[in-house]
């Protein structure tokens, strides 16, 4: 297929800049065989029966932009020149991989200094990104972090406005857990404490797994056939307990409800040699049209960018033709999109 074949056309002011307020006032489109219903994240308790289980990714997103400054020496002297720093995994030897601008203007071994407390060293340069060597490490690291750092906004959310004290609450989810995202699983967002407790009375099961969502998947699709399109890849777990409770669902003939296309992505990677088993490293599936689902049944996911690996996604999760329906629908009611808009629960 080509990458036009998932394009759209989508008016400016449809990309929330905010979330909705409460979470659970975010709309919520339902589509289940050729029918679309239009409700809210407050009516997702009548979606579910007793026995369904959510898979939810217990990712916790970092604090991952930094801004800081580098002494310059130049013709006016001694000067300070500012340096933006977006982390994007730690590595083994435990330094970080981070994208730095101007990456050009900085060279080896020079030292970047974000606070009075917390400051970087460049390593190297790999493949258009940095490889940095902080001063602190273990939790006092992750102290200073959580000081200086601002939540790693999407660029379609940070070119209209910067992040603030507000996006420490609104870009996490209620119940992450293990730090290592740098975006969030935005369908999660949506999903409150209490709803989650009200699901539970109702005899909805949760199973959690981890995947460490990498800014990799804001990275724009550049060829026109997506079959020459390579995925990035991000470290995921889905653990012999999840595996036990999705498979005692599905035993039992109940549904699996991934939040989320992480989620959905990372247990299909699990389950791609025939059957969901145990999985921990690094996945880089691509899921589109043609895919053969092994465990999900329904998907609750936000609203894509146009011409996006997540379009391609959910246009093989049901038919392009469905998510154009659908697309086009969300667009002429004023659907919110993207990562702090509203919301959909796809039935297969």
């Amino acid at each position: 297929m080509k990458l036009s074949d998932f394009d759209f056309d989508l008016p400016e002011d449809r990309i929330a800049v905010r979330p909705a307020v409460p979470r659970e006032a975010a709309r919520l489109l339902v589509a289940q065989g050729t029918g679309i219903t239009d409700l809210h994240v407050a009516d997702l308790l009548d979606q579910f029966r007793a026995g369904d289980r959510l898979v939810l990714n217990d990712t916790k997103v970092i604090p991952a932009r930094l801004f800081g400054t580098r002494a310059r020496d130049g013709v006016e002297g001694l000067t300070q020149a500012k340096i933006d720093v977006t982390l994007l995994a730690p590595r083994g030897d435990g330094n970080w991989l981070a994208l730095v601008k101007p990456l050009r203007k900085i060279k080896e071994d020079e030292t970047v200094v974000f606070t009075d407390g917390l400051s970087a060293r460049l390593i190297a340069k790999e493949d258009g990104a940095a490889i940095l060597a902080f001063n602190l490490e273990g939790s006092a690291f992750d102290e200073a972090l959580e000081a200086a750092g601002a939540m790693p906004l999407p660029p379609y959310i940070a070119a209209k406005r910067p992040a603030d004290a507000q996006d420490h609450v609104d870009y996490q989810t209620v119940f992450a857990r293990h730090k290592g995202a740098v975006a969030a699983p935005t369908a999660s967002l949506h999903l409150t404490t209490e709803m989650l407790e009200a699901l539970a009375k109702k005899g909805v099961d949760v199973t959690y797994v981890t995947l460490h969502v990498g800014a990799g998947t804001f990275l724009p699709v550049k060829v026109d056939d997506i079959s020459d399109h390579k995925m990035h890849a991000e470290w995921g777990e889905v653990t012999v307990q999840a595996v036990a409770e999705i498979a005692a669902t599905k035993a039992a003939g109940h549904r699996v409800i991934p939040v989320g296309t992480t989620a959905l992505r990372l247990i299909e990677t699990a389950a791609r040699a025939g059957e969901l088993a145990p999985w921990v490293g690094p996945t880089d599936i691509f899921i589109t049209p043609g895919f053969k689902f092994r465990v999900a049944d329904g998907l609750m996911t936000n609203f894509h960018l146009p011409k996006s690996t997540l379009m391609m996604l959910v246009s093989a999760f049901l038919t392009p033709e469905a998510i154009r329906d659908i697309y086009e629908h969300a667009i002429a009611e004023g659907y919110r999109f993207f990562s702090y808009g509203d919301s959909s629960l796809l039935w297969r």
